[in-house]
Parts: C-alpha cells; sequence; structure tokens
C-alpha cells in the first residue's frame, strides 16, 4: 500500500507531461502507481502538495570525478563518495558514478573498493564507478597525467572489472588497448567506451566491432571528424547503436556541434554529463589534481597549460542548456539526463523514468527549472 503520494506538479511519464496525476510511492521506495490526484485511494496515503513545478525522472550522471570539495583521486573512500553524491544531489543528481581520472593501480582498486563498499553501505544514489583512463593516448590526454598511462595487463583488467554489485564504466583509447583485452574486459560485464584517443576511423571501428558501447564527452579528447579522416568523431556519429555523452557547458562543445551529433544519432543515444569537479556543491573554487592547484575562473576549469580539467558543471545546469542553448524542450532534455543514461547503463528496469515498479528517484523543478527538490529511494531530501 502507497504511504506517500505526490500531487500538485507536471509529471514526465513517457508520453509527455501530465497534469492532475499523482505519484503514489511505497514503503520500499518505489514507485506504486499513478493515479489521478482525485482518486480515493490517496486517502490511505500521506499526500504532499508539491506547488507546481515539473516532477523529472532524477538525473544519472555517468562521469563525476568530485564534488562537494572533495575529488575522488584525492580520497578513494565511502565518505568521499557519500560527499561527491551529497553534493550533487542538491542539483538534481540521484544516481551517478564515482569517476577516476587516470591514476596508479593500487588507486583503482582502492576506488574499486570503496565504491563496492559504499553500494553495500546503501550510500544514496551510488550506481557503479567510472575508470577513465589511465588506458588512454598521451596525444589526447587533457588533464590527465600521461605517466599513469599503460596498456593493462590480465591481473589489472580483471581488477578493473572486479565491482559485483554495480555498473562499471571504463573510458579507455582503442588504439592503445589490444582488442581481446577489451572483449574480456566487455565479458566481465564493463560498459567499454572510448576516450581521450587518437584512433582513426577504422581503429574506433575494430574497438565497436570488439564492443565498445559508446563514447566519453563527444568531440572533447578525441580524433576529430575531417573530410578525408573521419576519426573517432566520424565513427561515433555514423554508428546508430553506441551512446554519446556530452557537456553540455557552453564552453566543451560549440552548441552548433551539438546539434549536428542530435540530428545525426538515433533519439536517445545522446545523454549528458557533467565532468564535475570538487566545487559542484562548494563554495571553494580550486582543488588539488595531481599536485597542482587547479581554479575555476568564471565557472571554467583549466590548468596551468590551458587544458579543460573537467568542469563546474551540475545536472540541473546541463539541462538548462539543453533547452536554452540548444533549444530542446524541457521533457527531451530530462530524458537525456535520466532516460538515456539509465539505459546506456544497463539500468533502465529500475532508473531513469518515472512509471510503476522503478525505484522512486525524482526531482522538482520550479519554472525557472531551479531544483526545489531530490527525492533517491522515496526518500526526500530533507530526510
Amino acid at each position: 500500500m502507497a504511504t506517500h503520494a505526490l500531487v500538485n506538479a507536471r509529471v514526465l511519464l513517457d508520453d509527455g507531461f501530465h497534469d492532475d496525476l499523482a505519484v503514489l510511492l511505497d514503503a520500499a521506495g518505489r514507485i506504486e502507481a499513478l493515479a489521478p490526484a482525485g482518486q480515493a485511494r490517496l486517502q490511505a496515503a500521506e499526500v504532499r502538495d508539491l506547488g507546481g513545478g515539473w516532477l523529472l525522472p532524477g538525473f544519472i550522471d555517468a562521469q563525476v570525478n568530485g564534488g562537494g570539495g572533495v575529488l575522488f583521486n584525492n580520497d578513494t573512500s565511502v565518505e568521499a563518495i557519500a560527499a561527491i553524491g551529497r553534493g550533487h544531489r542538491r542539483f538534481g543528481t540521484t544516481g551517478f558514478l564515482p569517476t577516476l581520472i587516470s591514476d596508479d593501480a593500487e588507486v583503482m582498486a582502492r576506488a574499486v573498493a570503496a565504491t563496492r563498499a559504499a553500494i553495500a553501505a546503501g550510500v544514496p544514489g551510488v550506481l557503479g564507478v567510472h575508470l577513465e583512463g589511465p588506458y588512454i593516448a598521451p596525444g589526447r590526454k587533457g588533464t590527465h597525467d600521461a605517466s599513469k598511462f599503460r596498456v593493462p595487463d590480465a591481473a589489472e583488467a580483471a581488477m578493473a572489472t572486479s565491482l559485483d554489485n554495480g555498473v562499471t564504466l571504463i573510458t579507455l583509447a582503442p588504439e592503445r588497448v589490444p582488442l581481446d583485452t577489451i572483449r574480456a574486459m566487455v565479458a566481465r560485464g564493463a560498459r567499454v567506451v572510448a576516450g581521450h584517443t587518437a584512433a582513426s576511423y577504422e581503429e574506433t571501428r575494430a574497438g565497436l566491432d570488439a564492443g565498445l558501447c559508446g563514447f566519453t564527452h563527444l568531440y572533447n579528447a578525441m580524433s576529430p571528424l575531417q573530410g578525408r579522416e573521419p576519426g573517432a568523431v566520424g565513427a561515433a556519429l555514423e554508428d546508430r547503436d553506441s551512446w554519446c555523452g556530452v557537456i553540455v557547458d557552453g564552453v566543451h562543445v560549440h552548441p552548433g556541434a551539438l546539434r549536428v551529433a542530435l540530428t545525426a544519432k538515433p533519439r536517445g543515444k545522446i545523454f549528458l554529463v557533467t565532468d564535475a569537479m570538487p566545487m559542484v556543491g562548494s563554495d571553494d573554487p580550486s582543488f588539488a589534481l595531481y599536485g597542482e592547484v587547479i581554479t575555476a575562473v568564471d565557472g571554467v576549469v583549466r590548468n596551468a597549460a590551458g587544458a579543460l580539467a573537467g568542469s563546474a558543471l551540475d545536472m540541473a545546469t546541463a539541462v538548462r542548456n539543453s533547452v536554452r542553448l540548444l533549444g530542446l524542450p524541457l521533457e527531451e532534455a530530462a530524458r537525456m539526463a535520466s532516460t538515456y543514461p539509465a539505459q546506456f547503463l544497463g539500468l533502465a528496469d529500475r532508473h531513469g523514468r518515472i512509471a510503476p515498479g522503478l525505484q522512486a528517484d525524482l526531482v522538482l523543478l520550479d519554472e525557472a527549472l531551479e531544483v526545489r527538490e531530490t527525492w533517491i529511494a522515496g526518500v526526500d531530501s530533507a530526510g
């Protein structure tokens, strides 16, 4: 029997927004039912009037380097993961992958272990781990430390794919990793994607054939599309089955290039990520990475060499930018932040939509598309 009923909001369902609809939550933190707001069964539940606004599926971010003043590379602990989650939750993120950028094998092993422990302990929102590198290309390193780069042997590949209670996402350069290793990682259940890659079109296609399922921050840190050399970007835009994460902050990628990608790819294959650094959910604009202090200036994060070093973006801002910079309707921008990443991560049976049986991960936006409240497994942000 439903314990809570959320009423008086425009609720995003698969076919668009609905008014005068109640979302009933059960005691297990799932969506029990959707019902007309005046239905008699609501009398048995605790009714919460949301006062208008937009009720969306909670946002899912597959690339979260840090938040709440914490960088995952600097603190691979359960407490750090929880702090990152709290920092992003205020911006509508109800599910995330703490993301470790290129580091030593011991740090990677600690990150996997901490993620396993965080999920087992029920830390809100943790869905798995993203290992972004170190199996990437020096020529497309971005802010990654090239001294950490290497080709994994069988033991390290097994360690990187050893998380047994959540999703493992691995970003690698397909020209740097043997195709048999990619196949082995995929066989162990990892979602393997191309990123920070100088691969040719042919090398990228070979990676896709070996099991790559997508691309990390499309356009950024990858070989570009040119007339005679389509590169990784050309392979990504051509391929009908792969997913592409995009950073919609107006800095990482020109809005025109993003609109090209949205036109080229089938609907649902492009989703939002933040690539967020510790300043999201924190008052401190600076953090340390590889011994260098990096400071966001006017919301843009660069290292001393001038390379973009992640972002200060949150998911709510990414949704607003998708509406205002890309001209997308709110319902599609919201799906790019929830439904599509859930599908990409193989979690669509539990997350990413407002539908009976799914986990009650929700975000309420006001008329300015600012976050008013979030729910993770039916527990609101005050609880």
